[in-house]
């Protein structure tokens, strides 16, 4: 069956590691959309972080924010979905991170927060292109009368291990956590992920499970890959995920993503 709607990592995946799409990889997003082919971003990325990649792309589908937890029209920037991490919950974890005096931000819509600018922001800023906003982020919260898309924890891999084991026994019914970088451990809520978001998006257009790439190559991208009809793992993705895909491309480095798209939609 022709694959109709593509789904893309960012991080690690359509990008290389200077940040850059390649011009290999432009031409074959362009060349499947120029043949009816929808392609949409699926990052863990705040839209504005997002966006400029999807402008260069020439995107004109929704593209999945936050693991899925904002599904917003990269043009118009109407919001089409958002699920959020509830206020009192928001408010414990961040409690609880602040006395193991772990690093964290928060996500409100298309704004980023810390309670302190340091290395951590900096790592960040420099790979997202945003403006971190320094507050006190339970002062914020108490502010917020519903909730916030995401919350990131930076550390070392090790670190955010336990954690994430802390975090589901206390949270695990409440809270989807996930690594997107080893030094990055990202919070959303329950029911968000980007096979989710995924199908929700293929369902508005009315395209089959089947019909349906996604490429990643994190464990924040399994669930995108395991819904897919195609699951595609980038060669430089880690183990846990390459084993739920379906095949393998090159890595982000070898233009994997236009590897995929050559051989699997345009059958080059």
């Amino acid at each position: 069956m022709a694959i109709r709607l593509v789904a893309i990592d960012l991080d690690d995946t359509l990008l290389c590691d200077d940040f850059t799409i390649s011009k290999r990889t432009l031409a074959a997003v362009r060349m499947a959309r120029e043949s009816g082919v929808k392609i949409t971003l699926a990052t863990g990325r705040m839209p504005g972080s997002a966006r400029p990649y999807a402008e260069q792309l020439g995107l004109d589908v929704p593209v999945i924010n936050y693991h899925g937890a904002m599904i917003q029209n990269a043009l118009s920037r109407e919001v089409l979905y958002r699920r959020v991490i509830p206020v009192n919950l928001a408010v414990e974890i961040v409690e609880f991170l602040h006395k193991q005096e772990l690093y964290v931000q928060v996500y409100l819509g298309d704004r980023v927060f810390t309670r302190e600018l340091n290395q951590c922001s900096d790592i960040y800023k420099r790979i997202a292109s945003v403006r971190i906003e320094q507050r006190d982020l339970l002062q914020l919260l108490k502010e917020e009368p519903e909730g916030v898309e995401k919350m990131l924890v930076i550390s070392e891999e090790y670190q955010l291990n336990s954690l994430a084991d802390i975090l589901n026994q206390r949270h695990g019914g409440l809270l989807h956590i996930a690594k997107s970088k080893p030094m990055f451990l990202e919070l959303t809520e329950i029911t968000v992920n980007k096979g989710v978001a995924l199908a929700s998006l293929a369902e508005l257009y009315g395209i089959s499970r089947e019909e349906v790439m996604a490429i990643g190559d994190s464990y924040n991208d399994i669930e995108m890959i395991e819904y897919a009809g195609l699951g595609v793992a980038m060669g430089n993705a880690r183990s846990e995920v390459q084993t739920k895909a379906d095949v393998i491309t090159g890595t982000n480095q070898e233009e994997g993503v236009a590897q995929a798209l050559e051989r699997y939609v345009l059958h080059l």
